[in-house]
């Protein structure tokens, strides 16, 4: 297992913490538009793959979109969003980076209705509750229903599997979060194991994968070393994030990495005996003490945390 960090486009404290903690992989955004670069241009692609490796660090997966919502949502200039797509992901290729991480949540990323419920010992954590939605407004994009978004969802991976496939860019489809539909009136259908295995069976392609989003799908219900072993016979884990949660999708909580719902030891013993050698990283962490929780789920302190249990985890799971 390649274990990697989600690291800003430029060096913070975090890039040194990283190189401390022994990590050699990276994971990261879309570099900021520079010079007149656009960030998915090749130019400004190559800068920040660059300023990695200068630091000592394999960028293995990138993690961020131009936009694509109107790919979503199937409305006019689709066509050109693809195509700044197809363009992005020819670049990706062309650095050798390996992994693109992409979602299909229409109108608004993974959700949540607190980002500063208290868990152990008074850390930060986001929660969702799906009562607490049910007079909430519209979005401009009005309803959205299950059906146009699987039809938009295959007329954008027909237009993009093959250019993946000439880029030798792997693309790892992100189970939406929360896993329950709708919100606001926008359906979100990649719910489950089975969701995700519908997605990627819609243009079968060995460059059309997942993101084995442990949180996510435990939250809809999962037993993550069923989904680990399903996926992996397949050749179908291109990526994981190791993160924990508790509660249904209806209404749930992050957690510490050692205070969820999965044994995340058998988690971790599972992706060995799958042989599993991408990258993975982990994610949502609770904000901490002396932590203004400003980037909820990404302050510092949780990230040593997760880091340092997931490294002992790894070796646990080669001693036994």
């Amino acid at each position: 297992m390649q274990l990697a960090e989600f690291f800003p486009s430029h060096p913070t404290r975090l890039w040194h913490l990283a190189k401390q903690m022994g990590i050699q992989h990276a994971v990261g955004p879309l570099p900021r538009e520079e010079n007149g670069w656009k960030p998915w241009d090749y130019m400004n692609l190559l800068h920040m793959k660059k300023r990695f490796e200068d630091f000592g660090f394999n960028l293995a997966v990138i993690e961020s979109l131009p936009p694509t919502n109107k790919i979503k949502l199937g409305l006019p200039g689709r066509d050109e969003e693809i195509e700044v797509m197809q363009q992005f992901i020819t670049n990706l290729g062309k650095l050798g980076i390996g992994v693109l991480c992409y979602n299909f949540m229409a109108q608004f990323n993974w959700f949540r209705t607190s980002t500063t419920t208290r868990t152990r010992g008074g850390a930060l954590v986001s929660s969702y509750d799906h009562s607490l939605m049910k007079d909430a407004p519209l979005t401009e994009a009005g309803i959205v229903t299950e059906e146009q978004l699987w039809e938009n969802l295959h007329y954008f991976l027909t237009r993009i599997v093959p250019v993946a496939e000439k880029a030798k860019v792997k693309l790892a489809l992100h189970p939406d979060d929360p896993p329950i539909t709708p919100i606001r009136g926008v359906s979100r259908i990649l719910r489950s194991a089975d969701a995700l295995q519908r997605a990627i069976d819609l243009v079968p392609s060995e460059y059309s994968g997942i993101t084995l989003c442990q949180g996510t799908l435990a939250t809809a219900g999962e037993h993550i070393p069923d989904v680990i072993r399903r996926f992996a016979a397949l050749d179908k884990i291109f990526f994981v994030h190791f993160r924990d949660v508790r509660g249904t999708p209806e209404k749930f909580e992050e957690t510490f990495h050692d205070d969820g719902v999965t044994n995340m030891f058998e988690a971790m013993k599972t992706y060995r005996e799958v042989g599993f050698d991408g990258p993975c990283r982990p994610d949502h962490v609770p904000t901490m003490e002396g932590e203004d929780n400003s980037n909820p789920g990404y302050e510092l302190l949780g990230r040593l945390y997760g880091v340092g249990y997931i490294k002992g985890l790894m070796d646990a799971a080669i001693a036994t």
